[in-house]
């Protein structure tokens, strides 16, 4: 069957609205794979971004500690050089227990990867829900 509205062939009937149906899935289905790729793909970014930044951090606070040790050491080298080193290594303990604790609580808490595309795929689904 075909209908003509403004000069428009259009096909109805059950396959003609199958087809229309399967048309409109492989449409959401396609935007919802898109917003994924696009999700993964700044996940991905950012936690490149985070890497290279946070390496670098380390490397100029670890350089800086080691100097400033060696500069509080020789500084008091006379009277308390081994009270100083003690305290010294008493204290970068400390700090790299403490950044090691905190590191388990970020890693503890979940990403919020694909949180955009489930949200979407919540609303399709009440949408299509009766």
């Amino acid at each position: 069957m075909t209908e003509t509205v403004a000069g428009i062939a259009r096909a109805t009937g059950l396959f003609a609205s199958l087809r229309n149906f399967a048309a409109t899935l492989t449409a959401v289905a396609q935007t919802r794979l898109e917003l994924l790729a696009n999700e993964v793909e700044e996940e991905k970014l950012r936690f490149g971004q985070l890497l290279l930044f946070g390496s670098i951090a380390l490397f100029c606070l670890a350089v800086g500690s080691v100097f400033f040790a060696i500069f509080v050491t020789v500084l008091l080298w006379e009277s308390h050089r081994l009270l100083v080193l003690g305290g010294l290594a008493v204290l970068f303990f400390s700090l790299g227990g403490v950044a090691v604790a905190m590191f388990r609580a970020r890693a503890s808490v979940g990403s919020r990867l694909f949180s955009a595309s489930l949200a979407e795929l919540g609303k399709d689904r009440q949408q299509l829900s009766p």
